[in-house]
């Protein structure tokens, strides 16, 4: 059996690292890569950073010069490619703008390792065949946020109508097309520290045979414990829970061992 994977993700908006809570509420937690040199000495999996930027203009590509001044920080996300690549090991997934195969041709020449894409996948479904085709399917991750609705699993974006969406047959074509994995993404339990939505995630799992990273929702070291405990997924993925715990990656692989998960 695979070994699980942890992996801390960063969301990116507008040049700035931030805390985000239900995908609409968020904190500026400063720069984007300081936190960079925490992550490689607690030698963790993966890293994924998204940038979330809500301007569809090409604004937040070109912030300026990456700097070690809180108070005068901003950056573009190429730049933030740049630095994590020079300075860690690990994978590195980045995500968010995407809509070329030129975008993802500049992420993986400048050191990212995957791409996730989402909103463009939406629109076109072929793209995400194309990518696959082109990079490899181990480049292309999909990105599919959902949220609960009476109970039952709906597609969210922001950028898409995915009304009349069935979310089984998107995950059918996310698999079809080619796809590498599945980077699955709670809306409801985003940045609320509640646990995993498991009963989705399972719904997700029942339905493909591509690796699924799970996110949102992990408030405590025994959240990942009972996510790889009570679903198949490959990955568990966090945010707040690595910013604002000192040693947090580190005591959550040590209680996955304890629990006798097989992580990396």
């Amino acid at each position: 059996m695979l070994k699980r994977r942890l992996i801390p993700v960063l969301f990116l908006r507008n040049g700035w690292l931030v805390r985000s809570e239900s995908f609409c509420e968020y904190k500026n937690l400063g720069n984007p890569v300081a936190q960079v040199d925490r992550y490689n000495a607690w030698d963790v999996d993966e890293l994924i950073y998204i940038d979330i930027s809500s301007s569809d203009s090409e604004d937040h590509l070109t912030r300026g010069k990456l700097s070690t001044d809180q108070q005068g920080f901003s950056c573009s996300i190429f730049e933030v490619i740049d630095a994590v690549a020079e300075r860690c090991f690990m994978p590195l997934t980045v995500g968010g703008g995407i809509r070329t195969l030129d975008d993802i041709q500049m992420r993986l020449s400048r050191g990212a390792d995957k791409v996730t894409i989402n909103s463009e996948a939406l629109r076109r479904p072929d793209f995400i065949g194309e990518a696959a085709a082109q990079f490899g399917s181990q480049a292309i991750v999909v990105s599919m946020d959902f949220v609960r609705d009476n109970g039952g699993l709906q597609i969210y974006s922001r950028q898409v109508d995915c009304a009349g969406l069935s979310a089984g047959d998107w995950i059918r074509e996310i698999e079809n097309q080619g796809a590498g994995e599945i980077f699955l993404n709670s809306v409801d339990r985003d940045g609320r520290a509640t646990g995993y939505d498991l009963d989705l995630i399972r719904l997700v799992m029942d339905k493909t045979s591509i690796p699924v990273i799970a996110c949102g929702g992990a408030g405590s070291y025994d959240d990942f414990v009972e996510l790889f405990e009570q679903t198949g997924v490959s990955a568990a993925a966090a945010g707040n829970i690595f910013h604002f715990r000192e040693m947090s990656y580190i005591l959550a692989k040590r209680r996955l061992i304890e629990a006798t998960v097989n992580v990396r």
